[in-house]
């Protein structure tokens, strides 16, 4: 299955779109704009790029055109026809070459070339844009646009943004998609619960074990094992803290071998082991 690609409506013709967000998933896509999520209620995965992490309230995140990605949110009873998020899209045209040649956009320039990779940023600055994020919803022309600024200025001037795609992550989707690798990310997403052996996602991307890995890592920045346990560790996070399922049960559920491999691949991934990890959210 290739990423594939959305088209974002500007109902009010403007260069600016924000909207709640409901539903508890969604597909695998790129576009052209930029776009900002803020996470307001919910949990779950999200997968931006190469990355795979899990995400809590006040998650707001920051990514540029054409790199795919999905939130996937926890079901939580009839909690999925909640507004349980805001989102905004933008393209950088609306912008206008010569308003973002000004002196006074040179931080935001840099803001946009460093989302490339995906951007996070901390719980005080979502809470921060929280209030402007509500206000672009139901603002028009100007007023829209002053809204989207104070934005900008709260993710410009954040000292705690980190990145989220790996630094060899390339950006080489474009309509059609870079189907090899979207089709590998889909896979692993769909079926880390299960043994994935190197022959069996080399067959998924049509290439032969030793150019696969190879590959892989050239563009996810990762080994595929590497890969594979940081997904299958982000599952096991969220369910040692929002269940009671027994350890042994969650490395079974989360695709680990035996609980030996999945305490020892946890405490490579996290520092602690599983038992205690919980702990800490009990």
């Amino acid at each position: 299955m290739v990423a594939e690609l959305e088209r974002i409506n500007y109902d009010d013709g403007g260069g600016f779109m924000a909207g709640f967000i409901t539903g508890t998933g969604d597909l695998w896509h790129f576009h052209p704009e930029y776009e900002l999520v803020l996470n307001t209620k919910g949990s779950g995965t999200r997968i931006i790029g190469d990355n795979a992490q899990l995400f809590d309230q006040y998650d707001m995140v920051f990514v540029a055109g054409n790199i795919p990605h999905c939130w996937n949110y926890i079901k939580n009873g009839d909690s999925a026809k909640e507004k349980h998020g805001i989102m905004v899209h933008f393209k950088l045209k609306s912008m206008g070459e010569q308003f973002l040649s000004q002196y006074e956009m040179h931080s935001f320039k840099e803001l946009l070339i460093e989302s490339e990779r995906g951007l996070a940023f901390s719980v005080d600055d979502a809470m921060k844009a929280e209030n402007f994020l509500l206000k672009m919803i139901n603002d028009k022309g100007i007023d829209k646009m002053i809204d989207f600024l104070n934005v900008i200025k709260i993710l410009c001037s954040a000292e705690k943004r980190s990145y989220l795609c790996s630094e060899n992550y390339k950006l080489a989707f474009d309509e059609k998609g870079n189907k090899k690798m979207s089709d590998v990310y889909t896979y692993i997403r769909e079926n880390y619960f299960k043994p994935i052996s190197i022959k069996r996602i080399s067959k998924v991307a049509k290439m032969n074990p030793h150019t696969f890995s190879k590959y892989f890592k050239k563009n996810s920045g990762a080994g595929f094992i590497e890969y594979l346990n940081r997904v299958r560790t982000n599952k096991a996070c969220y369910l040692l803290r929002e269940t009671t399922y027994h350890v042994k049960d969650i490395s079974v559920e989360c695709g680990f071998g035996s609980i030996s491999n999945f305490n020892k691949q946890f405490r490579k991934s996290e520092g602690v082991s599983p038992g205690y990890y919980r702990t800490q959210f009990n």
